[in-house]
């Protein structure tokens, strides 16, 4: 595979989109909210690269259901590994749609799976919580909120394994953007392994995000830009199940989104956590769709990085 830092880059719309639909909330199916995966397809949030772009659903194998939850989100982070990797090998950008944040370990995992465990993959994550809880700093338990530490090996390996993930995203390789809720204990361990934590624009708290995210793509080859539509303010997403006030709106998340996607080197998108039920949904799904489309729109602008298909 050629390394990124040989600073040859394509255009996005050679390489095409390859979009995996997760119509799942963690391992469980969804049949009455279908996460805004038909949605997005149906107003073009896709623009012009739907047309050769390929869509893929993974599903979980209900024969391996296990009766730890950890177990089943591996599995489901399996499915989504092999359909990331196959287009990988394809040659095209990953988009990752509907479900919600325990599924960027397939993601990661897809990506290790093509270019191995050493492989310097940098994760963004645009969201308004960490997610770095381990089952002993977590206040509530929730699953949900602990996948980047499990991606970053620091709790559940069977979950990380089963997705493919082969070796940890060491913490240096992982900056959080806003991040504006974080539990006590979540933050200290946040601070303690070095995570950096970056403003989505000024006046938020939290570091420089360009200066930032320029370091991060100097230490990078590829970076996988992951967004959590509960980034924008509380009243952009009013059926989100963890909405926070005093946050960006959409036109300074697409600001910030510009910025990664300046670097050249975002090889993976997600936009997740969208639900299609509750009041306000129909807001929900829109702001989702227009963080969406400013991503892909970027994207299109600054190129991709080669590799070898």
């Amino acid at each position: 595979m050629r390394d990124a830092n040989e600073g040859a880059m394509a255009v996005l719309a050679e390489r095409g989109l390859n979009v995996i639909g997760v119509r799942y909330q963690g391992s469980r199916p969804s049949p009455r909210d279908e996460r805004s995966v038909d949605f997005f397809k149906e107003i073009g949030a896709y623009g012009s690269l739907a047309e050769s772009a390929t869509f893929v659903e993974p599903v979980f194998p209900e024969a391996q259901r296990a009766e730890r939850e950890p177990l089943n989100l591996g599995v489901m982070g399996g499915e989504i590994a092999d359909a990331v990797a196959e287009g990988v090998r394809q040659g095209r950008g990953t988009v990752l749609v509907g479900g919600n944040c325990s599924h960027i370990t397939g993601v990661l995992g897809g990506w290790q799976d093509v270019f191995g465990p050493g492989a310097r993959i940098g994760l963004v994550w645009f969201d308004a919580h960490g997610d770095f809880n381990t089952s002993r700093t977590s206040l509530s338990g929730m699953l949900g909120g602990m996948p980047v530490a499990v991606a970053a090996g620091l709790d559940f390996p069977e979950w990380r394994e089963k997705s493919h993930i082969a070796a940890p995203i060491p913490a240096d390789r992982i900056l959080m953007v806003d991040v504006r809720n974080l539990d006590p204990a979540e933050e200290q361990l946040v601070s303690a392994v070095g995570i950096k934590v970056a403003a989505p624009v000024a006046g938020f708290p939290g570091l420089d995000l360009r200066e930032s995210v320029e370091d991060l793509a100097c230490r990078c080859d590829y970076l996988y830009l992951h967004i959590d539509s509960d980034i924008a303010d509380a009243r952009f997403v009013p059926n989100h199940g963890t909405k926070e006030p005093n946050g960006p709106d959409l036109e300074q998340v697409a600001e910030a989104l510009d910025i990664v996607m300046a670097t050249g080197k975002v090889v993976a998108l997600a936009m997740v956590s969208v639900s299609d039920e509750g009041d306000g949904y129909e807001v929900t799904r829109q702001s989702a769709a227009t963080m969406l489309g400013s991503g892909i729109e970027s994207w299109q602008r600054h190129g991709i990085p080669e590799w070898e298909r």
